[in-house]
């Protein structure tokens, strides 16, 4: 959101975060998979320390059932990187994983980065990584795969996780998963961090998830907020793309916007809608996308689709703006039409800060045989107290002053149940869709 702030973001400084995770010293400390959880097993190597490997993350893949992507920063460059994969447990049967240098320029600083791809998995299976440089090495980390129209799974809801120190995003994220020990991957539906150039805002945002996005994959969102500079213009999501290597789209323009993948039995298709934002360097996307998303829900044969975007369907009047009209958002008019020709069951939105179940939506009116439309909320301290009139097709609504909030979708055969929780655990509303 482009709106004035209580928080002074403009005076927000951060520094790195360190990985909490990364505590043992002098052995090389490997998680094994035990009865209780993961133990630590210390083996005779040298462990490799916060500065040489930072922010490790999974992330999803177009089939992540066999496969997942590993990327991570380091401070310096490291001289011979490779991931180290097994089964759990299974040292006879260790393989090593060729490295790929992403490293970018952003925001006056060189930010080394590494990927690897974990490929020809077997479906429903636990492996374990460790990254490498030399004779160093981090923690093992999990990898569990998807299982192939997998019918039972849990799921994080995130969004708007922006803030002024992201003390409240660590609070959101890390309680929800305590709470959550099932989930098996998560999302975050745009406006990640407050400033996208802002390179002590990324890292205050990685830290904040350590333990999460290390152990099970995450699928992003691009927001506004990812295309501003430090003067806070426009620019181009340049850190949210090159953070974040998402599934190929195809596109020659528009790489890392927007994708699709599965996860167990729902084909998920993210959507980006920064058109607006990045109209000035580069147009059309929303074109492109339009022509993609039919391809990519036609072309899916899992039972359930579900739609992820930043930018709401709906458009709210505003407490002081009497003259903005309720009805729907430019994204809205241009995508909904699509979700109901390929009976997409549930659309998954942020930007607005608040969270609101419209229930069931067609041709504008509620019906049954429509999408689910549910705006997430907020993850992070930014917010718009009482900014927005109730719309006619918000059929529950959050306690006003408005919190911050995660969400779980318990993914359950032909039954899809998604919950509300404030920070604490309180649930605020829960709405299953059934087939």
């Amino acid at each position: 959101m482009g709106l004035d702030r209580k928080i002074s973001r403009r005076k927000f400084v951060m520094g790195t975060v360190a990985l909490g995770a990364l505590a043992a010293v002098g052995g090389w400390s490997v998680l094994k998979k035990s009865s209780i959880g993961w133990d630590i097993e210390n083996q005779a190597r040298e462990l490799l320390q916060d500065k040489q490997v930072q922010y490790i993350r999974q992330m999803v893949t177009s089939d992540n059932a066999r496969s997942r992507r590993i990327m991570w920063q380091a401070a310096e460059a490291m001289k011979s990187p490779q991931v180290r994969l097994r089964p759990l447990n299974e040292k006879n049967h260790e393989k090593v994983i060729p490295v790929q240098d992403d490293s970018f320029f952003d925001d006056g600083e060189n930010h080394i980065q590494y990927s690897a791809l974990l490929d020809n998995l077997e479906p429903d299976t636990e492996y374990e990584f460790a990254v490498e440089d030399g004779d160093k090495a981090s923690t093992w980390l999990p990898v569990k795969t998807a299982a192939d129209n997998k019918s039972r799974f849990s799921m994080l809801i995130f969004t708007d996780s922006q803030s002024s120190d992201y003390s409240d995003w660590r609070n959101v994220a890390q309680n929800a998963r305590k709470r959550h020990p099932e989930a098996e991957i998560f999302t975050n539906l745009g406006d990640l961090v407050d400033n996208g150039e802002d390179s002590s805002q990324w890292r205050a945002w990685f830290g904040a998830i350590d333990g999460i996005i290390d152990h099970i994959p995450f699928a992003p969102v691009v927001g506004n907020h990812e295309c501003y500079n430090r003067d806070w213009k426009e620019q181009l999501p340049m850190a949210y793309l090159r953070y974040f290597n998402v599934p190929e789209n195809n596109s020659k323009d528009f790489n890392r916007y927007y994708y699709s993948f599965d996860y167990g039995n729902v084909h998920f298709s993210v959507l980006g809608t920064v058109e607006r934002e990045i109209k000035g360097f580069k147009s059309g996307l929303i074109e492109e996308q339009v022509e993609w998303l039919e391809k990519d829900l036609q072309n899916s044969t899992k039972p359930w689709k579900i739609v992820l975007m930043h930018k709401d369907v709906l458009q709210y009047r505003i407490a002081r703006m009497p003259e903005r009209k309720e009805g729907f958002s430019e994204e809205g008019q241009i995508f909904m039409p699509i979700f109901e020709k390929y009976k997409v069951d549930i659309v998954l939105t942020g930007h607005l800060h608040t969270y609101r179940n419209r229930g069931h939506i067609l041709q504008g009116k509620h019906d049954r045989n429509g999408p689910l439309y549910i705006l997430c909320g907020l993850s992070g301290n930014v917010r718009y107290d009482r900014l927005w009139t109730d719309h006619a097709l918000d059929k529950v609504v959050a306690p006003q002053p408005e919190t911050d909030n995660y969400m779980t979708m318990d993914v359950d055969g032909k039954r899809i149940t998604i919950r509300c929780f404030l920070p604490d655990g309180t649930k605020l509303d829960e709405v299953e869709v059934t087939k």
